[in-house]
């Protein structure tokens, strides 16, 4: 099935905030009287919000009546941080052109909010080039399930297997190969030498190292 179609996810891939993301939820945790070490933090990336909090206040044994209050906190600061102080990350321009050229129809699911993919493209001054955003965030189930895919695979009205995506995270990984999509992984520099993505169909250290024989290796 030949590929017509490129899915970006959006935290740590087309904009740094992956760190402005562990930063509120550190402030915030400070509430309760909880710090994660950067491993912990990892191990967690890629969940929406309720389920990264879910997961470590049952770790710790918090109340999880207070998670609808930590969430909606952290939120509010990650979108200051992200308005003040996102950086983007290297090729994404880039790469949005190289499928642009190739008229492929392109677009983003994240599991942040709607409010913070709207942003980000703002930011990187991107929507005009995106034909569909869908967001995990009120979905029954995020990243790892392949939900938030497949609902923007519908909004670009294409069938999976026609998908081409680009991820960071194995949370990530995983819910794009569970769609039937292919899938490029991009890791921070800490994790890169993991195991892990030799699930994907390519690993690379940039957006920008994306090339025509990368692409043709995988459009086949």
């Amino acid at each position: 099935m030949q590929l017509n179609t490129v899915i970006f996810d959006m935290d740590g891939l087309l904009i740094d905030s992956e760190p402005l993301w562990a930063d509120a939820a550190d402030e915030i945790l400070k509430d309760y009287q909880v710090s994660l070490t950067k491993q912990q933090y990892i191990q967690t990336t890629g969940l929406r919000t309720k389920e990264f909090l879910s997961y470590w206040f049952n770790f710790f044994k918090i109340n999880p009546i207070e998670i609808p209050t930590a969430e909606e906190k952290i939120i509010k600061l990650v979108l200051y941080k992200v308005a003040h102080y996102g950086k983007i990350m290297p090729g994404v321009h880039y790469i949005i052109d190289f499928f642009h050229q190739r008229n492929f129809k392109i677009g983003v699911a994240s599991s942040s909010p709607q409010e913070l993919i709207d942003l980000v493209a703002d930011i990187l001054q991107i929507k005009k080039y995106l034909h569909a955003t869908a967001s995990a965030e009120e979905l029954p189930y995020g990243k790892p399930h392949p939900q938030v895919y497949l609902n923007c695979a519908e909004q670009l009205q294409v069938e999976p297997g026609n998908c081409i995506c680009f991820e960071d995270s194995f949370n990530g990984m995983i819910a794009a190969k569970a769609a039937k999509m292919k899938c490029v992984v991009v890791p921070s520099h800490e994790q890169i030498a993991a195991l892990h993505w030799h699930a994907a169909d390519l690993k690379l250290s940039s957006l920008q190292n994306f090339g025509e024989l990368h692409f043709n290796n995988i459009n086949q």
